[in-house]
């Protein structure tokens, strides 16, 4: 007998189901000479606070993986290249008061199928600021936080989630939304979440990564299947943004403890195969690896540089 094809059953294609980041990255390093995989984050159990008072009661702050434009660092703007000059080592704030011009040129984000045009997709604070007007949340906090897109667990854990932590008491915060970009953003914004949930402060990250964040293993996580540079919703669709973070409100509200997972129902297409590209070695070519490799070794040099400095 010949096996059943998926549209007879109206199934969805295979590979319409959460991009395996982890895998992915592990795969494509090791295609472009870094034969050393990756240790990424794992934990069984997280910590959670409840909330400790009604959302429209609650100072909300956001913790973003984004980066401050700064003209001196080269181009940073829609569709620019990787950018190492353009990341940021230490933690940052902003007040939520003023507009503010954040990037993701420093790190990797989808770049075939996002443009980077919208900040609302990478740093919801417009939306965060339309909920307090509407009295669904208490106010917006008077500063939020960037958080260095760190590989090393060490400074992740022991200065930068701690510093976020300290700042977040200052504030007198009572809920933090987390939003991360690229895979390792992912795993940064879930070590603080971690942190700040054992500090006494309820935490809801919004990402697209699925699998970097449930295997780091957090209190409250809002997954949507969009390309990476996307958590906070489509570009250019207002409504969506605002789904996304009511979405991650509700959740907050309604999870009855740690390692709760939401999946957002909005669609960032109805093809799928952009699950296919990112990092994919399968399509890569030899040559297309070459210059990755090469491209990635320039990068490292500009920010251990930019780090030394």
């Amino acid at each position: 007998m010949s096996a059943p094809r998926d549209d007879e059953f109206g199934f969805a294609p295979d590979y319409d189901s959460p991009v395996p980041y982890m895998q992915r990255t592990r795969d494509y390093y090791a295609a472009i000479g870094y034969t050393t995989p990756y240790r990424w984050a794992h934990h069984t159990a997280a910590p959670f606070q409840p909330l400790k008072k009604p959302l429209a009661q609650s100072r909300v702050t956001i913790i973003t993986t984004a980066a401050p434009f700064d003209p001196a660092k080269g181009d940073q703007g829609p569709g620019a290249a990787y950018n190492g000059s353009a990341k940021f080592y230490q933690v940052y704030d902003g007040d939520t008061s003023k507009q503010h011009d954040l990037r993701i040129s420093h790190i990797g984000y989808d770049r075939k199928h996002t443009s980077a045009t919208d900040s609302g997709t990478w740093f919801p604070l417009p939306q965060l600021l339309k909920a307090s007007a509407a009295g669904r949340i208490g106010e917006v906090a008077p500063r939020f936080f960037g958080a260095p897109t760190n590989r090393s667990h060490r400074v992740t854990l022991d200065t930068d989630a701690p510093e976020i932590l300290s700042r977040c008491l200052a504030d007198a915060v009572d809920v933090a939304v987390l939003v991360p970009n690229c895979p390792v953003c992912h795993q940064t914004t879930a070590l603080v979440a971690r942190h700040l949930e054992a500090g006494g402060i309820p935490t809801v990250i919004m990402g697209c990564a699925k699998d970097i964040i449930e295997h780091a293993a957090v209190p409250r996580f809002l997954f949507s299947d969009f390309p990476l540079g996307n958590s906070a919703g489509k570009p250019h669709d207002i409504a969506s943004q605002a789904q996304t973070l009511e979405l991650a409100l509700k959740l907050l509200e309604t999870a009855s403890g740690p390692q709760t997972t939401m999946q957002s129902p909005l669609r960032w297409s109805e093809d799928a195969s952009w699950k296919l590209d990112y990092n994919n070695v399968a399509q890569l070519s030899p040559e297309e690896l070459a210059r990755r490799r090469a491209e990635f070794d320039k990068q490292k040099e500009i920010a251990r540089g930019n780090r030394a400095a």
